[in-house]
C-alpha cells in the first residue's frame, strides 16, 4: 500500500465516484483501476494524495466492507 501525491499517471487515469456517493456532493470517494493497481482518492481533493493498493487488497477490503456495512 502506498500514499502519494498526484502524478501525471494518476491524472491520466479514468476516475469514477463510488456508487454510494450522492449528486449533492459531500463525502465522496473516487476510484481508478488498472491491471496492476487500484487508486483511491477524495473527490473533493483531486490534486491531493491518493491511496494505491493491489487489486487483491481492494477486493478484500470491499468484501469486508460489504459484509460489515449492515452492522453500522
Amino acid at each position: 500500500m502506498n500514499a502519494r501525491g498526484i502524478t501525471t499517471m494518476a491524472q491520466d487515469l479514468r476516475w469514477f465516484k463510488s456508487s454510494y456517493s450522492g449528486a449533492e456532493g459531500g463525502q465522496c470517494v473516487e476510484v481508478a483501476t488498472s491491471r496492476q493497481a487500484v487508486h483511491i482518492r477524495d473527490s473533493k481533493a483531486v490534486t491531493g494524495p491518493a491511496l494505491t493498493v493491489t487489486p487483491t487488497t481492494w477486493a478484500d477490503f470491499t468484501g469486508f466492507a460489504a459484509r460489515h456495512s449492515s452492522k453500522a
